[in-house]
């Protein structure tokens, strides 16, 4: 992550050779980013409304209704929501967040062809068309971004060069975050410490220390950034004094833990000469539990009669490797706490406990890989073959869509933990995840699955439970069928 292209100090001269080497090796490319990157999205988006159209002309000439909109008006008019909303920015925001500002573009221009469609005698059939044309257009559209923002991130371009300006003790937290995710748009290039910093200046800070706050009022950084980051408000407000150290397109972000707070419902209020931070906390109100059993009702019931077929075959599979029961139930923690019955198609032997038992006692690299994951990459629990498949592709987790039909579980939500899990986790934490009904995926399952020790179930279950939203409910949902395709962190 070192810049030597960005310092506040004198170079000699080798250095400033260097420093020119380096600018005629980052090519046009990373001189345009911002455009390239613009550009890239744009292309994705005017590809999702053709890819929609189609799919919605097919659906419309099928069932004897009006087609969408022309291609053409459709395409402006998501260009411009989609620029309204703040998805072509070129940097950021993360995943969720763009996935929300999608939705919101499109919610705006269904309500404009619904606008258009009202005096057509035929209105009815006219906007249901627009609306199946904006829901293809959002579930390919987020694909293929997704896809557009994978391939940027690979060729080092999604990120918007940045700055972070404050203590190390302060930084070092967001700088972690910020490596390990490079889809939330923003690349860190260096640190400008604070006057007051008296860590050690060879600190292990994952950045390079590239200068000190008392250089910014009198210096320019030689290499232009596009975001700055700071620590805390009294640095901020040495830049807001006419200073040179930043130029005129770079951004100011003021960095502030909202780990207690539900941080997609923040609102700016400006009272006069001061700004003050507006908090929703309705998440989990009445209204917002029924829409959410609604939803779930919608869709478990229907995949729930698609996957009979599946299940009964699976089950037959099982039983001519292991008799036994094809299904099992385990106890595990639900909302309030309570215990429930969660029920899987069985992927491992009868005896599994003795298995598991013997293998764990004479194996202490496999004890150490169970204690951090709770589960193992060779496990001589599962059943060969129709086991591992079950497994791999989630399938054997299908039965719980009975769960789902009772109302002891959601679609998405955190996994219901088995008691030896949950008995490594704080109270306090499994008070919380028991606020919200527990699910068949989640937030924890589409990012990192078993691949994530505790800490990233608890950094991921407790933004899903301060932050939930049905646009959080789709994003995860349409974020299961990759992970599913691909197996990721299955075991």
């Amino acid at each position: 992550m070192a810049d030597q292209g960005l310092n506040l100090h004198q170079a000699g001269r080798a250095r400033l050779r260097s420093r020119r080497r380096q600018r005629q090796d980052v090519g046009i490319a990373a001189r345009y980013r911002r455009p390239i990157v613009i550009a890239s999205l744009v292309l994705g988006d005017l590809a999702a409304v053709l890819a929609a159209d189609f799919c919605t002309r097919m659906l419309a000439e099928a069932a004897a209704l009006p087609p969408p909109q022309p291609f053409e008006l459709t395409a402006l008019l998501v260009a411009v929501a989609f620029f309204a909303a703040g998805l072509y920015s070129g940097s950021g925001p993360g995943p969720y967040e763009r996935f929300r500002q999608r939705t919101l573009g499109l919610a705006c221009v269904c309500v404009i062809w619904t606008i258009d469609a009202i005096p057509e005698p035929t209105a009815v059939d006219v906007i249901f068309v627009q609306i199946a044309n904006a829901v293809c257009l959002l579930v390919i559209g987020h694909y293929i971004e997704a896809a557009a923002r994978a391939v940027l991130i690979h060729v080092d371009l999604w990120g918007a060069r940045t700055v972070l300006v404050g203590t190390a003790d302060q930084c070092r937290e967001l700088a972690k975050l910020l490596a390990r995710k490079p889809e939330l748009g923003l690349k860190l290039i260096g640190l400008i410490r604070s006057d007051h910093d008296a860590s050690p200046e060879s600190g292990s800070f994952p950045l390079p220390v590239i200068g000190r706050t008392s250089d910014l009022a009198r210096k320019r950084l030689r290499t232009d950034s596009e975001f700055a980051i700071f620590a805390t408000v009294s640095e901020l407000a040495v830049v807001l004094r006419d200073c040179p150290a930043f130029a005129a397109p770079c951004r100011f972000m003021l960095l502030q833990d909202i780990d207690t707070v539900q941080g997609p419902w923040l609102r700016t209020r400006v009272l006069q000469t001061m700004i003050g931070i507006e908090i929703q906390r309705d998440s989990p109100s009445r209204q917002n539990r029924l829409l959410k059993r609604a939803s779930d009702m919608l869709l478990a019931v229907p995949i729930a009669l698609l996957a009979l077929p599946v299940v009964g075959l699976a089950a037959l599979l099982i039983k001519l490797v292991d008799p036994g029961p094809a299904f099992y139930a385990q106890k595990r923690m639900g909302s309030g706490g309570r215990m429930m019955a969660v029920y899987k198609l069985r992927t491992m032997y009868t005896d599994s406990e003795r298995l598991l038992k013997e293998y764990l006692d004479r194996n202490p690299q496999a004890r150490a890989e169970w204690q951090k994951h709770f589960k193992l990459r060779n496990d001589p629990r599962v059943l060969p073959v129709i086991g591992n498949f079950l497994r791999r592709s989630s399938a054997d987790e299908l039965p719980q869509l009975w769960n789902v039909v009772c109302g002891d579980m959601s679609l998405v939500g955190p996994r219901p933990l088995p008691a030896y899990h949950a008995e490594q986790l704080d109270k306090e934490f499994l008070s919380l995840r028991a606020s919200v009904p527990p699910g068949i995926t989640g937030l924890w399952q589409v990012s990192s699955r078993s691949d994530g020790d505790l800490e990233a179930l608890r950094e991921q279950d407790l933004f899903y439970v301060r932050n939930w939203s049905p646009w959080l409910d789709f994003y995860i949902l349409l974020q299961t069928i990759p992970a599913v395709l691909t197996a990721k962190g299955a075991r």
